[in-house]
């Protein structure tokens, strides 16, 4: 497949971007810094580009014609007033995708941001009310965007993982369903980003969030 990410320098885009080489496809990566992009390969593409601008978005996705888009990105804390990073990138993607007629899109969310019938009463009314305090700027774009991406008719997947450690890639994670996933506590980056590669061709998860954990 070819494929074009977003957040390509984060610490889950990094992954995706060596995974999604690994096995064969065609990775075109927009950056604001193409030198902070990890790999390299005759089927990596990195080019300088602001994901903010719908025009340089739609530009780019007609130029390259992706198979599908996947945004690793994410506002990295500590976050001490308002952002809007999330969401003005969905609001640039959005119409970019759907003026060019790209309909595959994965987008790297947030569990905690959410309540989710499956969580026990420890998550629900201690671990994530705190996060909802400590972390709220972030969640509130995060859900902001997600809205924007469940708006959309697009075939989009929103994967919505707990904390994130920087551990090697297991594949050995679970995936829940439409009601979350019971103790979804920590999640390897390199695992979001497994996920998100084989997610790409999985039709069930069209126009679903999932929350994986380990």
């Amino acid at each position: 497949m070819r494929l074009v990410v977003l957040g390509a320098t984060g610490g889950i885009g990094r992954h995706v971007v060596t995974q999604a080489l690994a096995a064969g496809h065609e990775v075109i990566a927009l950056v604001r810094d193409p030198s902070a992009v990890p790999g390299s390969a005759d089927t990596l593409d990195v080019r300088k580009a602001d994901v903010l601008d719908q025009g340089v978005l739609t530009a780019e996705l007609a130029e390259i014609n992706p198979d599908a888009v996947i945004s690793a990105l994410g506002v990295r804390p500590p976050v001490k007033g308002p952002v809007s990073l999330l969401t003005d990138a969905m609001g640039a993607l959005i119409p970019a995708m759907r003026s060019t007629g790209i309909r595959r899109l994965l987008v790297v969310s947030a569990a905690g941001a959410y309540d989710e019938e499956a969580d026990g009463p420890v998550t629900r009314y201690v671990a994530k009310p705190l996060l909802k305090r400590l972390l709220r700027y972030g969640f509130d774009d995060t859900r902001a965007a997600d809205a924007l991406v469940e708006a959309t008719d697009l075939d989009w997947t929103i994967v919505r993982p707990p904390r994130l450690l920087d551990k090697p890639l297991t594949t050995r994670y679970r995936v829940g369903g439409d009601h979350g996933l019971k103790k979804a506590l920590n999640i390897h980056r390199a695992d979001v980003a497994h996920y998100l590669l084989r997610a790409l061709g999985e039709r069930g998860t069209h126009r679903r969030a999932r929350v994986i954990a380990i």
